[in-house]
């Protein structure tokens, strides 16, 4: 089962719907347990037959293989804090993007001590096998189910395994390719694009991803 937390947003949405559409069993993860079922229904009225569920983010969390991080960054930490041991032993794909928006500057990336979001989960989840993907793709695009999506979705992780697992789950989704991305830190320089991406978005009006020539 895949769990995604902060799940009622726009990217956990996208994921669970595409990746239930796959075939995959999906709970959609909330701090507001009714707000997650809602989510799941709706999603639901575009999948029929699929597997979507809702629950609160600790419930969505200790019954899933695979965990999404979902979630704006600033609710990374507390959310993080509140769970380590629903999450010890698992896969946790840390999809965030730290960002803010300035009025006439468009977004911008936000420096994280750690070094990136994914490295900071890690350091909070020491018994979990975090692995950082799909910061660069249209959350927009991926709640329209019969758009067909493009592109390349770059996986960083330190754990092999782990990382092989995210890989497959960005197969089911088609037209998209995993790019192994190498160790976590590179996450790092993956997270940066999303806000350039989304400048790129508002000037030209599209929805932008990234491609990688030649491998």
């Amino acid at each position: 089962m895949l769990a995604f937390l902060g799940g009622t947003g726009p990217e956990g949405r996208g994921l669970a719907l595409r990746l239930a559409l796959a075939g995959e069993e999906t709970i959609i993860g909330s701090r507001d347990a009714a707000r997650a079922a809602a989510a799941a229904d709706e999603l639901r009225e575009l999948a029929p037959g699929a597997s979507i569920s809702g629950a609160a983010n600790a419930d969505a969390a200790a019954g899933a293989n695979v965990v999404f991080l979902a979630f704006p960054y600033e609710g990374q930490r507390p959310t993080l804090e509140q769970i380590p041991d629903a999450l010890a032993g698992k896969v946790v794909v840390d999809v965030i993007a730290p960002m803010q928006f300035q009025r006439g500057r468009g977004a911008s990336a936000i420096e994280v001590e750690a070094g990136s979001a994914a490295q900071e989960a890690q350091e909070l989840l020491p018994d979990s096998l975090v692995v950082s993907a799909f910061q660069n793709i249209s959350a927009e695009e991926l709640q329209e189910p019969d758009k067909e999506m493009e592109g390349d979705v770059v996986v960083c992780s330190d754990h092999a395994d782990a990382k092989s697992v995210v890989m497959d789950l960005v197969r089911k989704i088609p037209k998209l390719r995993p790019v192994d991305g190498g160790a976590l830190s590179n996450s790092k320089y993956v997270e940066q694009i999303t806000p350039m991406l989304v400048n790129i978005n508002r000037i030209y009006r599209i929805h932008a991803g990234i491609k990688i020539v030649g491998v």
